[in-house]
Formats: structure tokens, C-alpha cells, sequence
């Protein structure tokens, strides 16, 4: 008999125990082996749920059963979580886990500990919710060199823009609807900020490339400033905003990793991405692009792919799992601003026939966009590429002659 524990008792903590229970006896025969849950750690009381007997407040519970050798870590954040997960792996028990930030900030470490220690520490529903996307990247793809990743990684800021897009209605409007349905927390912070799609490119450049990414080396923009005249000027040049996460293998052995909002191209595959679904495009040397589709968060979705990485930690409870990858001390992430791209710019002037003719002095291969009823005193462009460095520089060169509204980084995905 193998035993579990289920740290956290939440959305998808009791999503966990309710999709292990509805489906056990698939489980174990996926698993090959009898399976129960021991103990389920919360703070919280749950006097009428079936499995009461099994809850406790403490960790000692857990750390100090011996027949406990899978842990699900659903708790969230990185404290307790990191503690708690480190010295179960230290003990020998396998973690499977949903936690992003976790695996973002510490995924390097726990990695080296599993790996001293013969456990696994298994986190394939902390990227994509329901998603496969680590196991395709680890195993099915492992020929390829892979190139670039682009993905739309957050449900909650695709589903604001696809309202902005589609409806017209504003950010803040959005974002209320949002709150409302649920998709958004009460502090939308990480989602519309970018922080959870940060930690989510973190993951799988690391996954990808080898070595840690972590989340403080990776540029990252969320959503706020995007207004209803920018969607609209994208929708002049046949394209669509969304938050893009992006990594990338560069030739100097380095890798880019950024999150930002991106103008690409409704001919893109991630353009029609809608409402809370997310997708992520993978570029590897021998298959070309693969994309990944589906919703990114949800009680059920996500509990699924815990679910799967505990059946496949009592699959491996005397081997391991090859999922890794190394921490590192150099300067690995390239600088953003080195990157090659081109920008849409919504300025305002006083004086905009002399701004456009600086602007053309400035950029050679400059493109000005038109909109019905736009304000007189605005001019919208897009720029030729160039390194975003350049671009920021002959932008500073006429910052006396008007003042930047928006700026837009234009990809090509």
C-alpha cells in the first residue's frame, strides 16, 4: 500500500482528493500498486466532508509517517511550501506539486535533493493547470533542440484582452467581469502584473534549455496600460494583443526569457486564442512548431495533472524520473533590450508635423497609422526592427517634441 499526504485543502487540493477518490481504482491499476490518502493538512476545519478522519494541522503528521512516500504540495506560495517540500524530500518521499512560484524560485535546489535522495519532485500542473506540457517537453520532444517557446500563460489577462478585442470594453470593466466570474482573484495583481506568467516561462526555460531560470532575471510587463485605442490600432494592422511569455535559445549560449503585452498577426496561431484558454507554442530543430491548447487553471483540470504526477511517482518509488535541470551562477539570461524587434508608439504632440518629420530623420523604415476619429494631437507608428536598445535610444532623441502614450513591442511568432 502506498500512501499519500495532500498539503492544502483549497480549489485544487480538494480537487486532488476528489478526482483520486471518483477514479481510484483506475488509478491504482495505472499505477499498479493499492493507493490511499493518510493525511490531508490544512488549518481549516472540515467537519462535513467525508474524509475528516484524515485531516490534521500538523506537518509533524505527515513528516513522521514513514508508510507516507508521495506528498502533494497545493498549498501555495513559497513559505511554508518550500520548507515543508524539502524536508519530505529529504526524508524520502516523493512531491508532486501545482505550486509555480515554488518551482520558479527553488526549483533548482529541490531538484538536487531528489536527485540525492532517489525521490522525485514531479510539477506538471504548475505550468499549464491540465495542460501536458513538461512531460512532452522532457520526453516526446527530448531529439530536438528546442529554439523558442511562446505561449499565452495566464487565463485570467487572456480573458480581459479577449473582452477588450472582441467587446470593446475596457481594462477596468474587464478586469470587474473577470472578478465577477471568478476568473480573477480579488488582488488580480499576479495575473494582470505578469508575475504568474513570469514564474510560468521560468519553468519552462529551465525545463527546456537545462539551466535555472529565475523569475528576478526575466523582464516582465503585464497588462494595465493596454487601452481600447491601442487594441484598435492593432486591429488596423490585422493583428491582436496579447500577454506574451517568451524564451528563446540564442547563439552566444545564452537564452532571453520576457514576459510583455505583444502585437502579432491574426494569421499567428496563438492570435486566436480566446477567453481563458492558454496555449503554448514550442519551435524544436526537428519538429518545427508543436502548440499546446487548453484551459490553464481550474479546480478539476488542474487536480488532473496532480493526479498523473502522483500515479507516475508511485510508478517510480525506487527510481527516478529524468525531469531536471541545473542552478547556475553566471550571467545566463541575456539582456532584454538586446533583442531584435520592431514597436508600435502612440505619441502626443503639440506640433505633430514636425514630430513625424523627426521621427522619419530617425527611423528609416518607419510605418504611420491611421484611425477614424483619432485625436489630432496623437500619431501613431511602428517602427523597422531593430535592437530594442536602438529603438529606446532615437525615441529618446525626440522626447522634447512629444509624449509616449504607449509603446507596444511588435512579435513575429
Amino acid at each position: 500500500m502506498v500512501k499519500i499526504a495532500v498539503m492544502g485543502h483549497g480549489v485544487v487540493g480538494s480537487g486532488v482528493v476528489e478526482v483520486f477518490y471518483k477514479n481510484r481504482e483506475s488509478i491504482q491499476k495505472k499505477a499498479d500498486c493499492q493507493m490511499d490518502i493518510a493525511h490531508i493538512l490544512d488549518l481549516r476545519d472540515f467537519p462535513d466532508s467525508p474524509y475528516k478522519e484524515k485531516f490534521t494541522k500538523s506537518f509533524d503528521d505527515i513528516i513522521n509517517d514513514d508508510e507516507v512516500k508521495i506528498v502533494v504540495e497545493v498549498m501555495g506560495g513559497v513559505n511554508p511550501a518550500y520548507d515543508f517540500v524539502k524536508r519530505c524530500l529529504l526524508k524520502g518521499k516523493s512531491v508532486a506539486t501545482s505550486n509555480k512560484e515554488l518551482v520558479a524560485t527553488k526549483g533548482a535546489e529541490l531538484l538536487k535533493i531528489a536527485g540525492e535522495t532517489g525521490t522525485n519532485f514531479l510539477f506538471e500542473a504548475s505550468v499549464g493547470g491540465g495542460i501536458p506540457i513538461l512531460r512532452p517537453l522532457s520526453q516526446c520532444l527530448a531529439a530536438n533542440d528546442i529554439i523558442e517557446i511562446d505561449g499565452i500563460l495566464n487565463g485570467t489577462t487572456n480573458y480581459i484582452l479577449t473582452k477588450m478585442i472582441k467587446e470593446q470594453v475596457a481594462f477596468s470593466d474587464a478586469l470587474k467581469n473577470a472578478q465577477e466570474l471568478g476568473y480573477a482573484e480579488r488582488d488580480p495583481s499576479a495575473d494582470i502584473e505578469g508575475a504568474d506568467a513570469c514564474r510560468k516561462i521560468c519553468i519552462l526555460a529551465s525545463l527546456s534549455y537545462g539551466k535555472h531560470v529565475y523569475p528576478d532575471e526575466v523582464y516582465t510587463e503585464g497588462i494595465t496600460k493596454i487601452s481600447l485605442t491601442d487594441v484598435a490600432y492593432a486591429e488596423s494592422m490585422n493583428s491582436v494583443i496579447k500577454l506574451i511569455g517568451r524564451s528563446k535559445k540564442l547563439k552566444n549560449g545564452k537564452v532571453t526569457a520576457t514576459v510583455y503585452p505583444a502585437i502579432i498577426s491574426k494569421d499567428c496561431q496563438l492570435a486566436n486564442v480566446d477567453d481563458v484558454y492558454n496555449a503554448v507554442c514550442v519551435k524544436g530543430d526537428a519538429i518545427g512548431d508543436v502548440v499546446f491548447y487548453g484551459k490553464g487553471a481550474g479546480k478539476l483540470p488542474t487536480a488532473s495533472a496532480v493526479v498523473a504526477d502522483v500515479i507516475d511517482c508511485a510508478k517510480h518509488i525506487h527510481a527516478r524520473k529524468l525531469i531536471n535541470w541545473e542552478d547556475r551562477s553566471d550571467d545566463y539570461v541575456e539582456e532584454y533590450k538586446n533583442d531584435v524587434l520592431s514597436k508600435y508608439i502612440r505619441m502626443t504632440s503639440n506640433d505633430i508635423e514636425s514630430l513625424k518629420n523627426s521621427l522619419k530623420q530617425q527611423f528609416n523604415d518607419i510605418q504611420f497609422l491611421t484611425l477614424k476619429d483619432a485625436d489630432e494631437n496623437e500619431i501613431a507608428f511602428t517602427t523597422g526592427e531593430l535592437m530594442e536598445k536602438v529603438i529606446d535610444e532615437k525615441l529618446s532623441a525626440v522626447a522634447d517634441m512629444g509624449e509616449i502614450v504607449s509603446s507596444i513591442r511588435i512579435l513575429n511568432i
